[in-house]
């Protein structure tokens, strides 16, 4: 893709964005954007197409009207993390790389997209689906939910047994795959030692629960903790 091709995005990335697109796609990772796939308070994302004509998403954290200070928080909580500079820019990177570690981590023993790269602000994963992206799980229900839910519960352990809280698990970033779950969006996953983990844990719990209620699916949080955590 040449500059000029790249000028077209000029409205919708900042300067530091597009120049870092465009040298990523002369490296190789990516011809060139195919089309937007959501548009998120943190990040945008987009499916971009590879020389080889397959499919990677390429995750771009915004450099400016994100919530810098609640990020900051998070970051320091991670024992990962805790020397991370309150810089504005430095934080967004800190959090691209948080993701991109978290990923790597989390693939060991669960499904989630394969992380591929990472510089700066940007982060580039592997593409779930075919032709179109695996749906959310928000908007397509399981045939059957109290299977698929127990998936969900066994993925968290197996996290958990690998030192990891997804930390912002909800019905939104989970993909329905072919009716297996795929956890994705891991910028707020930390470890078990941090000193908000049983708090995360809980809340990912409550909002994993709180949909499957809905379904029909019997489900007692208390115990569901202790089956994580034991």
């Amino acid at each position: 893709m040449t500059k000029e091709e790249w000028k077209v995005y000029g409205n919708v990335f900042s300067e530091h964005s597009r120049r870092l697109l465009f040298k990523m796609s002369g490296q190789g990772y990516f011809e060139e954007l195919e089309s937007q796939i959501s548009v998120g308070k943190e990040a945008n994302v987009f499916t971009a197409i590879t020389k080889n004509n397959d499919r990677i998403i390429v995750k771009i954290y915004r450099l400016e009207n994100c919530n810098f200070n609640k990020m900051y928080d998070y970051l320091i909580a991670d024992p990962r993390y805790l020397g991370t500079a309150r810089n504005q820019r430095r934080i967004v990177f800190t959090w691209t790389q948080r993701e991109f570690r978290n990923l790597m981590l989390a693939r060991e023993v669960i499904k989630v997209p394969k992380p591929i790269a990472f510089k700066d602000n940007i982060l580039l994963m592997e593409f779930i689906g075919k032709t179109d992206p695996a749906p959310e799980l928000k908007n397509h229900p399981p045939k059957d939910p109290e299977k698929f839910f127990k998936k969900i519960v066994e993925n968290m352990h197996k996290l958990y047994n690998k030192g990891l809280i997804h930390g912002d698990l909800s019905p939104f970033n989970i993909l329905n795959h072919n009716e297996e779950p795929v956890f994705i969006d891991f910028s707020q996953g930390t470890m078990i030692t941090a000193a908000d983990a049983s708090i995360l844990l809980k809340r990912d719990i409550h909002n994993i629960s709180t949909y499957f209620k809905r379904l029909g699916v019997k489900v007692d949080e208390d115990s569901i903790y202790e089956k994580i955590t034991k």
